[in-house]
């Protein structure tokens, strides 16, 4: 199954352990079914970092860019409840993107995700897209994997909102996102060392400094499941 939607929005940030407790249960049991409860939101998933830390990594799958910068998600964003306002300052070094879907191949839930966050060298950007889309299609069907994903950011047209100020620290932005999903976590952690190695990367036209993460997952939900809860 490829991604629902033509957008995604991407983020990591660090949450310290003795938050972690507090976090989760407000991010699944609060947060999800809000965000969820916005049009166009499809899915949403979080996943932690591996081996465990304070690493946190979160994908809303979108069913079109605009939504990132809709009246009924924006409202959200300037109007947190009094427990989202106690939990916002605990995430510490936020990287926010939001994105387009670029490439999409196969599904976009399973145990382990693979990020990557990189930038095409100048001129290089459609060399890049091309290396990527094809090894989408290729890893979706690999043993040990379900899927694969590139996506690409752009800033929307949004004045800083409440929730950006009470985190009180401006938002990084990773330039373009590959997300691997898979069941098997050395298979999907290998590709760093193969596919996804500094070398491949730089011959197919990334710029230097990949940052990437291996995340295990800890919750995903649809707006189905988040309403079937309400009722």
């Amino acid at each position: 199954m490829l991604l629902p939607g033509s957008a995604a929005l991407a983020m990591w940030w660090d949450m310290a352990p003795e938050m972690k407790s507090e976090f989760e249960h407000w991010h699944s049991h609060e947060h999800f079914p809000e965000r969820l409860g916005v049009p166009g939101f499809r899915r949403a998933s979080r996943w932690t970092s591996v081996p465990e830390g304070e690493g946190i990594f979160v994908m809303y799958e979108l069913t079109s860019y605009a939504i990132l910068s809709s009246d009924a998600y924006v409202s959200h964003l300037n109007t947190p409840s009094p427990w989202s306002v106690r939990m916002m300052p605990h995430h510490r070094n936020m990287v926010r993107s939001q994105c387009h879907v670029l490439e999409s191949a196969g599904g976009s839930a399973a145990r382990y995700a693979l990020t990557l966050r990189v930038s095409p060298l100048q001129d290089r950007a459609d060399d890049l897209r091309a290396f990527f889309q094809a090894l989408c299609t290729a890893l979706a069907q690999r043993p040990g994997i379900v899927g694969a994903h590139l996506l690409r950011h752009q800033t929307p047209r949004v004045a800083e909102t409440t929730e950006q100020r009470i985190r009180n620290s401006a938002d990084r932005v990773a330039d373009w996102v590959f997300v691997v999903l898979g069941y098997e976590a050395h298979v999907v952690q290998s590709l760093v060392d193969a596919d996804l190695s500094p070398a491949a990367l730089r011959a197919s036209g990334a710029a230097e400094g990949v940052i990437s993460g291996l995340y295990t997952l800890s919750h995903s939900a649809t707006p189905d499941d988040v309403a079937a809860n309400t009722l």
